[in-house]
């Protein structure tokens, strides 16, 4: 059972595992988590990002490093073969709505490009065994009926929404098509330790109370979410790798994960609030667009199908994220920014 918070470290031991998106929250966790297995990881990195926490942990200096863009496809083919890959783990994306909104095309080169493309690679290299594609929660769009089950439609509107939606389908018809091993997740908003993107509501919260300001709302505070603890996505990614790894048949699945616990942006950060013991009072702005109003999952398929339970409740989740901004926000505590190491050439191929 997932909820046991194990893995089979007799099937990650020295496996070849090449991960996109590793500088981002959930790719830092589950690089970690890959580690801890004993698998031989390999990452790809477009841009060096010296306070994610791939850096920031040193954990850089245990894995390859494959430097390029997920839109190159040669270069994934020869980093796929060359490095004879038996998982793929796809998180990389552009996941911010608001930056999808103001530019959605390299939003759609990222998400559905990059998708395909390295699908793509994936078909034309027979060492691949497994592929875990990230989507979202997102890629269903603005249901009329909740919670969202793995039979609703994709039907995202807006940029980032319809980048979700488009990746999804296109990882369903490399499994359909041509057999590929593919699973998908979909997943809800990730929080945990490590997201510096002060704009997301848990960090920008905790920072806030750390410097004693007022939090900020941008929407207006209505917003219905599922959040998803970043340990918990890291942990189901590796649990469905190993399933599909046994079951084949899973190929072109989808499955919702989720504490299925509604909460409005300003119920999470009175939340936040409290297990801080802050009496500060959120201001809402009001400010967003383009999101979509009322969003939660049913995960009722993973807990039938593959037994799987989240590892945390919401409260260990966010005593766990707060620990960690505690610890870095503490400046006599903040590492020393990483260099690249001397000599090395960013390169696409």
């Amino acid at each position: 059972m997932q909820g046991s918070g194990t893995f089979d470290r007799t099937f990650w031991r020295d496996r070849r595992v090449f991960v996109t998106g590793a500088t981002g929250l959930v790719g830092g966790w589950l690089v970690r988590r890959l580690l801890d297995a004993e698998a031989d990881v390999v990452c790809l990195i477009r841009d060096w990002t010296p306070q994610s926490e791939l850096v920031q942990s040193r954990m850089i200096d245990r894995v390859t490093v494959v430097t390029g863009d997920l839109c190159d496809q040669a270069l994934l083919e020869r980093a796929l073969g060359e490095f004879e890959i038996s998982t793929v783990m796809h998180l990389a994306a552009q996941t911010i709505v608001g930056i999808a909104n103001r530019n959605p095309v390299s939003t759609f080169e990222a998400n559905i490009g990059g998708t395909w493309k390295l699908l793509e690679a994936c078909r034309r290299s027979p060492k691949v065994g497994q592929i875990v594609v990230a989507s979202s929660d997102k890629a269903y769009g603005e249901a009329k009926t909740l919670p969202y089950t793995e039979e609703t439609p994709l039907a995202g509107n807006h940029p980032y929404d319809v980048s979700k939606s488009c990746s999804d389908l296109i990882a369903q018809t490399y499994a359909v098509t041509y057999g590929s091993p593919v699973v998908i997740t979909r997943c809800g908003n990730f929080y945990g330790g490590g997201d510096l993107n002060w704009n997301r509501i848990i960090p920008g919260t905790i920072r806030s109370v750390h410097r004693n300001q007022q939090p900020l709302i941008r929407s207006d505070g209505t917003f219905v979410r599922d959040y998803f603890y970043v340990e918990d996505g890291a942990a189901a990614y590796m649990f469905l790798a190993e399933q599909i790894a046994r079951r084949p048949e899973l190929a072109g699945s989808a499955f919702n994960l989720s504490t299925e616990i509604q909460l409005s942006v300003t119920q999470i950060v009175e939340h936040v609030l409290k297990i801080m013991g802050s009496a500060l009072e959120p201001q809402i702005l009001g400010e967003a667009s383009h999101e979509i109003p009322h969003q939660y999952l049913s995960a009722q398929k993973a807990r039938q199908l593959l037994n799987w339970q989240p590892l945390f409740t919401l409260e260990e989740g966010l005593r766990r994220t707060i620990a960690w901004y505690t610890n870095y926000l503490q400046p006599s505590v903040i590492p020393a920014t990483t260099m690249w190491p001397a000599g090395f050439v960013a390169r696409s191929a």
